[in-house]
Formats: structure tokens, sequence, C-alpha cells
């Protein structure tokens, strides 16, 4: 039911109910009910105006007006209300109004513009009157925005033809809330509400009052009015609507196309009859329909002309993202759904040129808008141009910062791709095919789908090849083709990401295993061509990709947040993958190790292979004989190689292998078993011989190498099997105690006795945690205290890489240790009763100084320019992992979180290569403890400050490099804790306090007028002021002022570190006023202050009860007088401002320049009013009543 144009009712919700407008015909506004056409003349008027408006939105909240009908008591409702709820069929809602428009069409169209303005969350009243004299040259001139400061409203007058409407509102009216971009379920829904009663209300309308030149004409005069307007809510809506109205309009005016079409060829067929069969009533009759048909279809064409040439062609570059969206959005649908009025080079160019908007959004609707077109080829020959114009454009945008634009840009260049001939060349696919690359999986996942349709599919066989051909450029098999583009794009460590973004689309190409095998076994291919060394290597990393990406059924590490949860269909197709891995390859996989045995690379990768297996499938197959082949292949692969990736893939597969809970465990542990008695027994056999030789003095390079092998051999075992029974901790710890002694072993043979000596520890550890018998907890105490002083030798060994193994092992004793002590487990306890000392943190914390942070020589920095780039970057490596592991000690508390000062310091120096690990240990501890967290930045910034005063003689210059740097060092903290003042409050606080005591730490004499010697630090720490809640720098300023005990000597270059800090304090100038008159012209008692000081210095802020507030307000509305009078007088104090600037007594910047005159003005002006009569109170009540105040 559609209401009378002035009722007003309520919404389902009490938001929803603040947006209500009331229009009043022009009957209304003769009889008084409110001011006609807003011409307010006499304050008397205004008061009216305004006294209407009040009541209108306290009674529209409460109020619903009912009237009869047929006897029942109907509930009257808005157009606006009955649309946003969404209850009723919208068909139902457009037929109830036509027929109020067939009944009286006034009254209907003032709903109709009501329900535009109020779904624009206009508070207002509109008024209206008819425009009908033709003599009113200046009506035109008056459709303007204006705002009366009297009656607190604003008016927008313009004409909706054949209306004059004024749309009166509030002034604060708050443009970011409007029903079209409010949130929550109700509103979501509004939006498309919205748009369906448009496109309902058109189509209903489209045989009848669509063509009777005043409804239209009328909307479209409206929505342009509003379009130009200044508020955002009116021009959003109104955009909306007239876009929406323009897509309607078109998909009515091609159904009239297409019935002018019919009854033009029908016209044609009467008249090629015979004078006989052809009767001239059909033939007028079906001339008039054609005449009809022609024109609708005229005054359609007229309606989107008006409408794109009044609304589109100014709001397309709108200020708002959202209506800029809005237009490019619909532009796109009417090319799609009108081609032949809409796609031409005239529409097209707005969605070119809206590809270089700065907004996502836009971008992104374009692009979609695009992809709609291309991807019908009757269409395509129509873009030969655009694509000329903006291919550049488009290519480039895979690129774009935006995910989701670069995604569908990505998408789109494939459109073009497949129905475009030759629209992009051999050096555009080169670059959008490295793009499968890309660590967003989205967009990988999209060039994936590039490559695989235009490289490796069947229909890609005549489009572009990878550069350089290579010996199967031209190859129809497209593993091959794959091949060979990953070899020719250089990157060869990226193999699971390719695989990864060709999985979507090409997992039954990549999934056929038993083609890939058969190409590896066979010498030569049918055609003669074998494959070279190279792509060997590459097809069995693709394998071992396939296997693992078809296996554990989520990207790879780096592409995607967490691991995806697989549905019920993709876990099914999982089983069965590895069910069909493990059959294939429990019978190929020995061959393929028997041929590769002597190719590490080859090994390693094939070696991991069996790590995804189906284990049953061995004795539900009975294939028992295969596990065999497998475990001797193994064996004889372990004896023969010595490199780490290889023992290391060995191991791993025998753990997986030998798992109790399956049934070949007894098989595999029996084969395990064989193999480390035998790797034990070279072991002893060789260390034998070394101690027989005069203890290793005449060890030859032969027998370093055994050595070597033999020791990484176990090591690699032992990491992942208890070797303990072979009891190799004794021969090993016997070899590090040697080389402590004599220090001449090589470094070959340190490095994995330190690795084999640490997992003995581990092991014994583990087993002692499960068992804990007293006389092996005090053997596995005395086994750690001698390891531990081995690794502390270990730290100035004179090779870099043995210092680098003992100081991460240290790092991760400490580490484990401390983990068991947080579990409560009293065995641990008593392990760690020697770990950490203060003389190993100090030595840890020196190693990082000297291997990760100190600066290399003239002669270093010539041996680093003289490496190449993979050199340096296992350098960088290296850095990074050491100082990760350090930094973890201080994350959970192994060390001190003070030693972190020392890390913080290098934070700007370093930023490129370890900033992210120092911000991520700055972050983790400031979740342990803010405080202390607080503490650790500030102990940082003291260091580096009395570094600086040292190295200036005890006179800081503000301008040098070292200064600047600190404070830029202090910026950057200040931006570690966000936008979340509320959460970081205790941090910051904390650290202005300690600041403040290090600044006037050191004073001569108690009564302040001395120069501290570290008052220049206020310049660091004010870096920080910007962090305070308003109360918290009330609190701050008033303990500041604890060290002021009489007004400042302004006049001198040593105070301005002060003047600084505290105009960074204060709020604005009328607190400014108040704080100092209440603070600086008398001293601060200290019976308050001792109270500040106790509060701040506990790390808490002062709480203040409701009581305490009522109590102190009479001295509150004392110092908030102090402030208006302060304020009263600026204006005569404007030339004494003007002044002081002229005369600071330092040089400074613009912005600070100003607020320290403004400080010298106001304590003078405060002097010249009079002193407070307690200040000591009014700074009270200022800093404990500032929750409150906020």
């Amino acid at each position: 039911m559609i209401a009378e144009p002035n009722t007003a009712s309520n919404l389902p919700s009490q938001k929803e109910n603040a947006v209500h407008d009331e229009i009043l015909p022009e009957s209304a506004v003769r009889n008084g009910s409110c001011v006609r056409n807003g011409n307010l003349r006499t304050p008397r008027d205004k008061r009216k105006v305004r006294e209407q408006h009040e009541n209108t939105r306290s009674s529209s909240s409460s109020r619903r007006v009912s009237r009869l009908q047929n006897g029942e008591v109907v509930e009257a409702v808005t157009l606006f209300e009955v649309v946003s709820m969404g209850k009723q069929a919208m068909q139902c809602v457009v037929d109830d109004w036509v027929e109020a428009y067939k009944q009286d069409r006034n009254v209907a169209l003032l709903d109709l513009i009501n329900f535009f303005i109020q779904c624009s969350g206009c508070q207002g009243m509109v008024t209206a009157e008819m425009f009908q004299s033709l003599h009113k040259k200046d009506v035109m001139q008056k459709m303007t925005e204006t705002f009366d400061e009297e009656t607190g409203l604003q008016y927008k007058k313009f004409m909706a033809y054949p209306w004059i409407l004024t749309v009166t509102w509030p002034v604060d009216m708050d443009n970011e809330d409007y029903p079209l971009i409010r949130t929550g379920p109700y509103w979501k829904k509004f939006k498309a509400n919205f748009c369906e009663f448009i496109a309902v209300l058109v189509q209903q309308c489209q045989c009848s009052i669509l063509y009777d030149s005043y409804l239209v004409d009328t909307v479209i005069s409206l929505l342009t009015g509003l379009a130009d307007s200044m508020v955002r809510a009116f021009r959003h809506t109104s955009t909306l609507a007239a876009m929406k109205l323009l897509t309607v309009i078109a998909s009515v005016h091609l159904n009239l196309d297409v019935n002018k079409h019919n009854a033009q060829r029908l016209c044609e067929v009467e008249k090629r009859r015979r004078s006989g069969k052809r009767t001239s009533y059909r033939l007028g009759r079906l001339e008039r329909k054609r005449k009809e048909c022609e024109h609708k279809v005229l005054e359609m064409q007229n309606m989107m002309n008006a409408l794109f040439k009044g609304i589109f062609l100014n709001r397309y570059r709108d200020v708002i993202p959202e209506i800029r969206a809005i237009c490019v959005e619909e532009a796109g649908n009417w090319m799609k759904m009108y081609p032949d009025g809409f796609l031409n080079d005239s529409y097209l160019k707005y969605l070119g040129w809206m590809l270089y908007d700065k907004q996502a959004e836009v971008r992104l609707k374009c692009l979609l808008g695009l992809q709609s077109i291309y991807g019908r080829k009757e269409l395509v020959s129509r873009m030969d141009l655009f694509t000329s114009r903006f291919k550049d454009r488009i290519v480039s945008m895979p690129l774009d910062k935006d995910h989701e634009v670069a995604v569908q840009a990505m998408k789109l260049l494939m459109l073009m791709s497949q129905n475009c001939e030759n629209v992009l060349s051999a050096e555009d696919c080169e670059m959008l095919y490295q793009f499968v690359y890309a660590t967003h999986r989205p967009l990988a996942a999209a060039a994936g789908e590039f490559l695989y349709k235009r490289l490796l599919s069947h229909e890609g066989d005549e489009e572009v090849k990878p550069k350089g051909g290579g010996k199967f450029g031209a190859s129809t098999d497209p593993l091959k083709r794959l091949i060979c583009f990953f070899l020719e794009s250089e990157l060869h460590k990226h193999v699971a990401y390719l695989i990864d973004s060709l999985w979507d689309w090409a997992g039954k190409f990549l999934k056929d295993w038993e083609r890939m095998t058969t190409l590896l076994l066979k010498n030569t291919e049918e055609d003669g061509e074998a494959l070279s060394d190279a792509q060997e290597s590459v097809l069995i990393e693709i394998i071992l990709a396939t296997v693992r990406e078809a296996a554990e059924g989520h990207p790879p590490v780096g592409r995607g947040a967490a691991k995806k949860i697989l549905s019920v269909k993709e876990k099914k197709i999982q089983l069965e993958d590895c069910t069909k891995i493990t059959e294939h390859f429990i019978m190929v996989l020995p061959q393929l190790l028997a041929k590769y045995s002597t190719d590490a690379q080859k090994v390693a990768n094939l070696l991991q292979i069996p790590q995804y297996y189906d284990l049953d499938v061995y004795t539900t197959g009975h294939l028992e004989k295969h596990l065999d082949d497998l475990l001797r292949e193994m064996k004889d692969i372990v004896t023969k190689h010595s490199d780490v990736s290889v023992l290391e893939a060995s191991s791993k597969t025998y753990h997986v292998l030998c798992s109790e809970e399956i049934a070949i465990y007894s098989q595999a542990d029996h084969a395990r078993t064989q193999l480390v008695d035998e790797l034990m027994g070279q072991l002893s056999q060789i260390l034998d011989g070394f101690w027989q030789k005069e203890e290793g003095n005449c060890m030859d390079a032969g027998e370093i190498s055994r050595m070597h092998s033999a020791l990484r051999r176990v090591a690699a075992f032992h990491n992942a099997h208890d070797l303990t029974k072979w009891n190799l901790y004794d021969k090993t710890s016997k070899l590090l105690v040697f080389e402590m002694e004599h220090g001449s072993l090589p470094a070959l043979m340190i490095l994995p006795a330190l690795q084999c000596t640490y997992f003995s520890l581990l092991w014994q550890l583990a087993a002692v945690l499960e068992k804990s018998p007293k006389e092996t907890l005090s053997v596995l105490r005395r086994e750690l205290r001698c390891f531990s002083q081995i690794c502390m030798f270990f730290l100035h060994h004179k090779n870099k890489d043995v210092r680098e193994k003992a100081f991460m092992i240290l790092c991760d004793w400490m580490l484990i240790l401390s983990h068991q002590d947080s579990n409560n487990n009293g065995e641990a306890i008593g392990l760690m009763g020697y770990l950490p000392s203060t003389s190993l943190q100090e030595k840890l914390l020196v190693f990082i100084q000297e291997h990760v942070f100190m600066e290399e020589g003239e002669e270093g920095k010539e041996e680093e320019e003289r490496k190449d780039e993979s050199c340096r970057l296992d350098d960088l490596h290296k850095k990074r992992s050491l100082l990760a592991a350090y930094c973890k000690l201080i994350v959970y508390n192994v060390v001190e979180m003070a030693a972190a000062a020392e890390i913080y310091k290098h934070y700007m120096k370093t930023y490129n290569d370890f900033g992210d690990i120092i911000k991520e240990t700055l972050s983790r501890t400031r979740h342990n403890n803010k405080i202390q967290s607080a503490k650790t930045l500030i102990l940082c910034l003291q260091q580096l400050f009395q570094a600086h005063a040292e190295s200036q003689d005890s006179n800081v210059d503000f301008s040098s490099a070292s200064f600047i740097n600190m404070k830029e060092l202090a910026r950057r903290f200040s931006l570690t804790f966000g936008w979340d003042q509320v959460k970081s409050r205790d941090s910051v606080t904390m650290i202005h306090k300690e600041g403040i005591e290090f600044a006037f730490q050191g004073a001569a004499g108690g009564d302040g007028k001395c120069l501290p010697p570290n008052l220049s630090f206020l310049l660091i720490i004010g870096e920080f002021s910007n962090k305070l809640l308003k109360p918290d720098k009330r609190l701050v300023y008033a303990y500041l002022q604890r060290y002021i005990r009489a007004p400042l000597p302004y006049r001198g270059d040593e105070w301005h570190p002060l003047i600084w800090y505290r105009n960074s304090l204060l709020l604005n100038e009328d607190e400014e006023s108040s704080v100092i008159s209440s603070s600086v012209e008398c001293p601060v008692g200290t019976s308050k202050m001792s109270s500040f000081k106790r509060k701040l210095s506990n790390g808490s802020l002062p709480e203040t009860s409701q009581n305490e507030a009522a109590s102190k307000a009479p001295d509150l509305q004392h110092a908030s007088q102090l402030a208006s009078a302060a304020g009263k007088s600026r204006k005569r104090l404007k030339s004494q401002e003007i002044h002081l600037q002229k005369h600071l007594p330092f040089p400074c910047p613009a912005r600070l320049q100003r607020s320290y005159c403004k400080d010298k003005i106001k304590t003078e002006d405060i002097s010249e009013l009079g002193p407070a009569e307690d200040t000591t109170e009014d700074v009270d009540i200022d800093v404990l009543d500032a929750d409150q105040d906020s």
C-alpha cells in the first residue's frame, strides 16, 4: 500500500528509524504546514522551519499513520520503507504505484520523488511547486545549494520538470551514513531491492505511461539535479538510479528495435502481395504499428541520451570511487546487452580511460566489463581500434598492486588471446607466462590457464612457442613442451610453483605418471631422440612435484596462508591418487633408482616419492618383493653418496617405512638395522685408525674425506632415528675434546661431529623425559655441561662455519630446555640449572654483533664484491638464520629482554636485510610484556643518545647525521604501535615516563633552573607523542611538570627541546592555555605529583571514580574559564606572535616554529590574567579525570 506523500513511519530498527523525509504538496504549503519553497525571509519563518523539521524527526520514529480502506485499518508506509524492507514482491509494489499514478499522477509522482530523496538518506523536508510560467528566465540560476547559519539548515533548489523542488536537510547530515553504504544484513539487501524496483518499474510501464512525456522526464530531471549536488549521498544514490534506469531503458529499446524490424518486414510483405489479396486496412494497421514503434524507439533514444550526457559524462570521473565504479560497470552492461547501440569507440573510450584509475575497484569493473565483450567472438571485430589503443595497458595490468585486478587482467588477456588473432606478440606471451611463478595463487592459476591453453593443450599447437625453440620447442608432446619451457624460464628451483599453477587446468595431463616414467626408463624415443641430462632432471622434479601435489592436496609453501580444507569429494580424489601413485611407483621406482644411482640430484628427488605412498598397498597387493628391491637400492645409494640432500632424503624415507603402525615395519626395521650397523662399523674402524696414527697428526686428504663421509652418514640418520644403543656420543665427543686441546682437526670433521653429538644428547633427553631414572639424569646433566663448554669454546674457533654451527646448536639447546621448563617438567628444570649463564648470554650477544651486524673493512668489502650473487645470498641467509635463532631466545624469555636493545639499534641500518626479523621480535616481545618491551625500546634509544653525546663532547648537535638517525629510529618505533592507541597506551606512556626521567637525570640543583645534560633526549621521545591518547597526554604533561620548578627561561637554544616536547603533548590551544596557567606559573605540589609518580611508575594509568570527578568539578570549571579568557585575547596577541616568530633562538621547521611561538604567547597571556587560585588541584583534575573527559 503506497502512502500519501505527507505520511511518515517507522523502520524496523532503531538505526533505520533515523532516515525519514516528508514531501509536502503545494496545498500543504499554502495552508502553512511548511514554509513555501524554502523562502525564509524573517527570523520567525526560519525558527518555524527548524521547529517543524525537529518535530518531524522526533515524531516520525514513533508513530504510524493508519487509515480505513474497505472497512479495514491499513497501515500506511512510504515507498522507501516498502522497498527497503523487501518483504513484498516488487511486482505488487510497482503495480500499486502504477494504479496510484493513473488515478492522480501528481500525488504518485511526489511519492516517487520522496522515494529517491529518502533513499539518499536525507532527513529533511521536500517542498514542490509546479513550474507553469515560461517567463521565469532566472529559475535555473536559483538551482543552487545554500546554507542558512541561523536555522542550521541547508537548501537545494532544483528543477525536476515540470516541478521546482526544494530539499531541506540539516547541516549535520552525515554524508558517510546513508542507505547505500550502511552495513548490516538489512541494508545489504537495500541496494538490490532499490535496483530491482527501478527495473520492474520501467518494465511495468513500458506499455503505457512510460511514453507520456511526463513520468520519465520528471525522473530524469530529478536524478540529474541530485547528481549535480555537492552532497555525496545525493550523487551516489542518483547516479546508481540513473545508470540502472539507462540499463533498463536500453533493454526496452532493444525489444522495441526488434518489434520495429518485424513491423517493417510485415509491411514489406504486405506491399508485395497482389492487389487482390492486399487490403488497405491491414496495410494501414501495419504502417501505424511501424510508426508507433519508430516513435517509441526515438523516445527511448532521447531518454538514453539525456541520462548519458546529463549524468554519466559528469559522474564517471566523480571524486568518489564508488560512483565511478557504478558508471563503468553499467557501461559494460550496456555494451554487452545492446552492442549495436553502445559497442563503438564513442563509448569504449571511457572504459579504456578508466583502466588508469587510481582506485582498484574502478579498474576491476573495467576489466570485468571488457571480459564480457572479448568473451564473445561476434563482438571482437568491433574492438580493433580499442585493442590497438589500450592493449599495452591491459598487458601491464597483471602487475597491478591489487591482486583481484591482476587476476582479472590475466583472464581478460586469455580471452583476447583466444578470440583475437595475433593480438599478443611473442614478447607479450613470454612475459605473461612468468606469472605462473607468482606467490598469489589465483594470479598464478590464471597464468597457468593461459600457459596451458596457449602452449600445452592441443588447441595451442599452432600458437606461440617458448623463446629459442629448444630441442623440443616444436614438439607436439605437451610434456616435452613443459620441460623446455621450464628450462628456458631460468627459474630452476620453482618446479613446485609451476605445477601448482597448472594443476587446476592440466591435472589429468600432470597425473600421467606412466607416460613420465616411460620417458625416463627408455634410452631413446621412438623418433630417435633422447632426453638430455638437464631434461631428465627437470622431468624427475616434475614427477616429485606432481606426486606431492596429488598426495597433500594443498599448494607449496609461500603460496597460500594455510593448508586448504579439503571437501569430501577432494578427499576421495586424494585417496585415489595416493593409491594410484603407490601402485605405479612400487614397481617402477627401484628401476629408476638403479638407473640414476650415481646422480645425487636425481636420486635425492626420487627418494622422496615413497614418503607419499599408501604403505598398506604392499601387504594388500602382496608386493613385499618390490619392497625388498626398494630397500636394497636405498642401502646401495647410502653407501655410495655423502651428499647431504641424498642422505637426508634416505633417512626420512627409512623413517616413514619404519613406522610401527604398518605391517611392513619388521621388514623395513631389519633393513635399517643392518644399514646402521654397517655405517657404525665403518665409523669405528676409521676412528680407531685415527687414534692409532699419533692422534691424527698425519692424516692425508683421503682419510679426512672418508672420516667426513662416515660422520655425515651417521649424522643424517641420527637426526631421524635413535642410535643411542651404538654409543655414538662417546666417539664424537672425544673427537671434539681433542680439537679443543690440539686444534688441528679440519672443519670437515668437526661439523658432522658437532651434529652427531647434538643429536645424541637430544635422543637422551627425550628418553629421560619418558623414564627419568636418577642415574640417567645425572649422566645427562654432566654430558650437557661438557657439551655446552665445547660449544662455547667453538664460538671462537678459527673456522667461520664451525663458529656458526656452535652458535646455532647453543641457541637450539637453550630454546628446547626452556620449552621443557614451560611445561613444568621437573627434570628439565634440573637440567636447566646452568643455562643460560650471564657470561653465556654476553658471548651470544657479542657473537651476533660481530657476525651479523659488524661492518666489514675495506678488504672484506672487496672480497664481498668479488663474490657472485648466489654466494652473497647464501651469506645473507646464514646471517638471517643466526639472527633469527638469537631473537627466538629473546621472544621466549630465554635471555633477558633488555638484550634486544642491542638488536634494535640496527633496525634502520639493516632494514632491507633484517628489518622483518627485528620487527617481528619487537611485536612478539610487546605481546609478551608491554611494559618491559617499552623499557627495552627506550633503553635502546638511551644508549644511542649517550654514545652520540660522548662523541659530541656533551654538546648535542641536532643537525648531525647520528642525531637525525636517532629521531628517525624513534619515529619508526612509534609506527610499530599501529593505529590502536588504546591497545598500546601502557607501552607508550612508559616510554614517555622513562624518557622524561632520563632527560632530567643528573640535573644540578633541585630548583629545575640548571640545564639537565640529557635534555635533548626529549626531542627523541617526542616522536611517540602522537601515539598518546588525550588523557594520557595530560598525564604525561603533568609528570613533566614535576621536573620544572619555575617558569622556563625561554631565551636561549639550550631549552628548546623542552619547548618542542611540551608542544607535542598539548592537545589544542584552549587546553594549552588551561594547562600552562595551572602548572607553569606556580610550582607543583609534591603531594599530588608523588601520586602521579607512583601511578605512572607502576606502568598503569590512573582510574577515577565518579565521586572524585564530581568533587573536583568546580576546579575544572575554573580551568575552563582560564581557557576561554585566553581564547579572547588571541587576536590582541597576533602581532606579538609574528614578532616572536622572527626572533626564535634556533632554526626549526615551520610547524614547530609556530607551535613554539604559541607557547610563548599563551604563557604571557595567562600571566597577565593573574595566577590561578589552586593550580595544584587543577593539574590533579586534568590528569585524573582525563578518562571521563574523553
